[in-house]
């Protein structure tokens, strides 16, 4: 008998820890076990692992000559050449370089950018238990297993960990509904490092079917206000100077660093054939998602343009699961998650064929319009 009551408890234990590991309702738990781990993770690193030298050097040359009273962006240089981010960059690089004794203080640093680390885990966790789809297991990959994570911020100390903390803190904002608060930090991620602009065109369209191309102006105002804002000690100088350096849109990545292209050829990689390529790419896939997945009304696109209220088939609301769809969909490159659309086949049904109402089986609520593609409840699509 006892032993019978042992191999139940063993059974028990045994389904719990396999559902903290494919439960979503499990995530915080996971999360907060991970961010213990990886502060372990990252001490060890630190300590055991020999620091890389490749841009830090150079950010404190540039932001110390701003320190000494440079304002003409141009003069701005360091080891690896100019400086070629906006002025965000300067003011948040400045705070570090006094912190860490002008830049010499490398352990420190190191420290700081593994706390950033942690926070940046921490809004990616929250944005996770929003969605309520992944299962846990998966986030062990995303961050422990990770060497390139790791090196990025602890090892390398670039600014690209300092400018995604700050867009992924946006990101919970707008999941909030905060969305002039969401503008304000997503324009300061772009302060710091130009690549942010490549969320822009998800963020533009939520913006649009949230609120409309009059609803929208106000937002775009808090990000183009700060732009202006940040640069004006700048731009004041040396106005040219200020905009072809930090938003230097024609600027030629070297060969040596490049990751994801390293298979190609140097000439090829160099070539700017190529490079108008890519472009074009990119260009087709927006106006491909725009066309046929963002908008899925019978309307035309430009019903987007205007007020919500007015346009003949009311915007659903936006729910967690959409609004982080658009946000990251161009940036990436990629169609949805292949879980969340699994996920939402299995628990929606729809009968537009007979003209009713789609409804979710987990809503209660009234039935939703055919033309909705999300439930308010579940955030499945439809």
């Amino acid at each position: 008998m006892a032993a019978g009551r042992g191999a139940a408890a063993l059974r028990r234990a045994w389904r719990e820890r396999r559902a903290a590991l494919l439960e979503p309702s499990y995530t915080p738990l996971v999360a907060a076990c991970l961010c213990l781990a990886e502060g372990g993770v990252n001490l060890w690193v630190i300590r055991r692992v020999p620091y890389t030298e490749i841009d830090w050097k150079a950010y404190m040359d540039e932001v110390e000559g701003f320190a000494n009273g440079t304002l003409d962006y141009t003069q701005l240089k360091g080891d690896t050449g100019p400086l070629v981010y906006p002025a965000g960059f300067i003011y948040i690089f400045l705070g570090l370089y006094y912190a860490t004794g002008r830049g010499t203080d490398i352990r420190l640093a190191q420290y700081l950018f593994a706390g950033l680390y942690l926070l940046n885990l921490l809004l990616v966790f929250r944005i996770y238990c929003r969605t309520n789809k992944v299962p846990p297991y998966v986030f062990f990959f995303m961050c422990c297993a990770s060497y390139r994570i790791h090196s990025i911020f602890v090892l390398r100390l670039f600014n690209d960990p300092v400018a995604m903390a700050i867009l992924f803190l946006a990101i919970n904002l707008f999941l909030e509904e905060h969305w002039s608060w969401g503008c304000f930090f997503f324009s300061l991620a772009v302060s710091v490092k130009m690549n942010i602009l490549l969320f822009a065109p998800g963020l533009l369209f939520l913006l649009l079917h949230r609120f409309g191309l009059l609803g929208c102006i106000p937002k775009l105002c808090i990000c183009a206000v700060l732009q202006v804002i940040l640069g004006l000690p700048f731009l004041l100088v040396n106005p040219v100077g200020y905009l072809t350096c930090s938003f230097d849109l024609g600027r030629q990545f070297q060969f040596k660093w490049t990751v994801n292209w390293r298979f190609l050829p140097e000439d090829v990689f160099q070539n700017r054939a190529f490079h108008a390529t890519l472009l074009l790419a990119h260009l087709a896939g927006l106006g491909l998602f725009a066309l046929h997945r963002w908008h899925r009304s019978k309307e035309s696109i430009l019903a987007l343009l205007k007020d919500p209220v007015e346009r003949k088939h009311p915007s659903p609301p936006l729910t967690v699961n959409n609004i982080l769809w658009q946000v990251h969909r161009l940036s990436l490159s990629s169609s949805p998650p292949t879980s969340w659309v699994s996920a939402a086949a299995a628990r929606c049904t729809t009968s537009s064929t007979s003209g009713t109402s789609t409804r979710c089986p987990t809503y209660s609520g009234a039935p939703l319009l055919p033309s909705w593609p999300t439930c308010p409840r579940c955030c499945c699509w439809v």
